[in-house]
């Protein structure tokens, strides 16, 4: 399951049904607004695009739909056709092309969890963050069923406001989400760090408590002890990362690979400042998904601690496992700006736009290269690079599971990933444009 805010230029279009038609059933019953987007988005589009055209916010979603995690309750429910006899529309489990999401909302920050995702909005409304799919964990919130107003919704199949415990609800933004298995963690500019969902290992940085039911839980968990401001935020599997403005790391949750990079391999349930190499480090993000963690400094260096089964920290020792930050002395890389972790896989991101990746896996350079433990550079020109267009490259990188995203810098590159899925078009192991 995958997700992306994009910014589209507004266009002026004219699609083939024409102004005023196809509003309208076969029965001569008015569409719903579901059933006339659906047949607007398969319709062609001729588009004319001025160099001054006016540039409107855009989300869109794409992957696995059957936990409601893509927000579009058709997909994971069957619903009656446009016309009389149609029968029932089958459920989508895969949506394999981005599909436009109906939200009227500017969108700031979007992330995916394991079946589930936050969308936040950076505006002083009330309502900031919207959910939507898995919820038995209570990660997106509670969400009061309309049927038994005591329960909270296990699944929440479209975008639903997400209520936060602000005392400012006015005044504070929200600048960012991110999503682990089955916990939540939401990023203020005033308030804190705020937590949601399961908390079995500390992962939502408050004490484990034995036999917690999260099913229809209201538990919103403010974190606020830090040596400066939070300004980035990043979930792994079942452990939390923070980033201060002062380049500091911080750490909790599950430990048992290392990834809570507090020398030790147990759990911890409060935020603690991670030593090791980065002691001392001016570091400007943090990266991890899975069990593995990167951090990237200033001056460009990489470091990694946690899981290492997949070749992930092999440059530095033979041991699965590394609970405590360590140097990745990599060459030929140059100066990295940003770093990509999944559950298996790693990528870097240079000050030239190129893009390297190890570990295991689909790694973007074809069925040939499954596991490697240093960086291999993926060819510039699989990311649209070409003597003609010689302007073009990464500027931005993701990582899920098993598959990674990468944006151009310019707006007609569009995106590109690879992964297990790649589309009705790719095999796997390939770069492809997401259009």
């Amino acid at each position: 399951m995958a997700l992306e805010a994009l910014t589209a230029g507004a266009r002026l279009a004219w699609r083939l049904s024409g102004p005023g038609r196809g509003h309208r059933t076969a029965a001569g019953r008015p569409r719903s607004r579901r059933e006339a987007a659906e047949a607007e988005a398969e319709a062609p589009v001729f588009q004319y695009v001025g160099e001054r055209a006016a540039r409107a916010d855009r989300i869109f979603v794409w992957g696995f739909s059957f936990s409601g995690a893509l927000g579009v309750p058709t997909f994971v429910v069957p619903s009656s056709g446009s016309e009389p006899g149609a029968g029932l529309r089958p459920r989508r489990r895969i949506q394999p092309v981005p599909y436009r999401l109906e939200l009227d909302q500017k969108i700031s920050s979007a992330a995916c969890g394991y079946g589930f995702t936050l969308l936040s909005s950076n505006t002083k409304d009330v309502t900031k963050v919207w959910g939507m799919g898995l919820n038995k964990d209570s990660q997106l919130g509670f969400h009061r069923s309309q049927k038994d107003k005591s329960r909270g919704y296990e699944y929440v199949l479209e975008p639903s406001p997400v209520p936060l415990p602000l005392d400012r609800p006015q005044e504070t933004k929200v600048l960012q989400v991110s999503c682990g298995r089955a916990h939540s963690l939401i990023l203020t500019d005033s308030e804190g760090v705020l937590s949601m969902g399961n908390n079995a290992y500390g992962q939502c940085g408050r004490k484990v408590v034995e036999d917690e039911v999260y099913s229809g839980s209201h538990k919103v968990h403010r974190m606020q002890d830090f040596e400066g401001q939070v300004v980035q935020v990043a979930c792994g599997q079942d452990h939390s990362l923070f980033l201060t403005d002062a380049g500091e790391v911080y750490s909790c949750g599950w430990g048992a690979d290392g990834q809570t990079g507090l020398g030790h391999y147990n759990s911890s349930s409060v935020p603690t400042k991670l030593g090791g190499d980065l002691a001392g480090v001016n570091i400007i993000q943090v990266a991890t998904y899975g069990d593995c963690c990167l951090a990237v400094s200033a001056e460009g260096d990489v470091f990694g601690w946690g899981n290492s089964e997949y070749l992930q920290l092999a440059s530095v020792t033979d041991s699965t496992q590394v609970n405590v930050p360590r140097r990745l002395p990599f060459s030929g890389v140059g100066k990295v700006k940003q770093a990509a972790c999944g559950g298996t896989i790693c990528a870097v991101l240079n000050g030239e736009g190129h893009v390297f990746v190890w570990g295991y896996g689909i790694l973007g350079k074809g069925p040939n290269l499954v596991e490697t433990a240093l960086p291999e550079m993926i060819p510039p020109t699989l990311f649209g690079l070409t003597e003609h267009s010689p302007e073009i490259q990464v500027s931005r990188i993701r990582c899920g599971l098993s598959h990674f995203a990468a944006l151009t810098s310019d707006d007609a590159g569009g995106t590109r990933g690879c992964g297990v899925r790649c589309g009705p078009h790719g095999g796997p192991g390939q770069v492809l444009r997401l259009n």
